[in-house]
């Protein structure tokens, strides 16, 4: 699924089932809840931190999900069309990053 049809997947979605869209600051605190959930699975799975037992349970992915989610929402809600931002990002990486990853002594 490309990024304009998960925006209307969302859309849909927030209409039939969510009532509305949460206002902006609360979807933006929101996405900080959801990013530190991945945090703590990354810090703990793959970082120095033991991992509870409690979070042994925890699907990554499905952590993942939930910020795209909310991305996707403050996208919507704020008219950003995020497959032209996305596609526009790309092509300004890929211009300014290519010989600059490639000439990083740190990556080689």
């Amino acid at each position: 699924m490309d990024i304009e049809n998960a925006q209307l997947v969302v859309d849909t979605w927030i209409k039939e089932h969510g009532v509305r869209y949460f206002n902006e600051l609360t979807n933006m605190a929101q996405l900080t809840e959801e990013v530190g959930e991945v945090a703590r699975i990354i810090a703990r799975r793959y970082g120095e931190q033991s991992e509870k037992e409690s979070d042994k349970g925890k699907d990554l992915g499905e952590e993942l999900a939930d910020v795209v989610f909310v991305v996707l929402c403050l996208a919507n809600q704020t008219g950003i069309d995020l497959q032209v931002a996305f596609d526009k990002k790309m092509a300004i990486k890929t211009k300014r990053d290519h010989n600059r990853h490639h000439n990083n002594q740190k990556l080689k």
